[in-house]
């Protein structure tokens, strides 16, 4: 796959990921900063590194398998692995500024 094409498709799992919201906070997971890493590999093959804003979250179960239910809807991909990791931890200061401000955090 050619790096164009690679970040067209890093743009459709962000665009799908905005749309993914953590269910006790009104803002999307990518603009909280739950995002870690996006990988794609030559096998067309995608791994998402996330984490939560908390480690008990009750929602974490569900969550996962929504980012890797979503992803895994785009024609494009093989197969879609969600890996969840507390290391480094949350914190407010990954959030995008539109998240910080909707949250009045600004």
């Amino acid at each position: 796959m050619e790096k164009q094409d690679n970040l067209l498709l890093e743009q459709k799992i962000v665009s799908i990921l905005k749309m993914i919201y953590d269910p006790e906070i009104p803002v999307n997971i990518w603009d909280l900063g739950l995002i870690y890493k996006l990988d794609i590999d030559e096998q067309m093959n995608c791994e998402v590194l996330m984490t939560l804003t908390a480690p008990n979250c009750p929602m974490a179960d569900a969550l996962v398998e929504e980012v890797q239910e979503r992803v895994a809807q785009l024609d494009e991909l093989n197969q879609v692995t969600v890996k969840l990791t507390f290391d480094p931890p949350w914190f407010q200061d990954l959030m995008t500024e539109e998240a910080k401000l909707e949250l009045g955090f600004l």
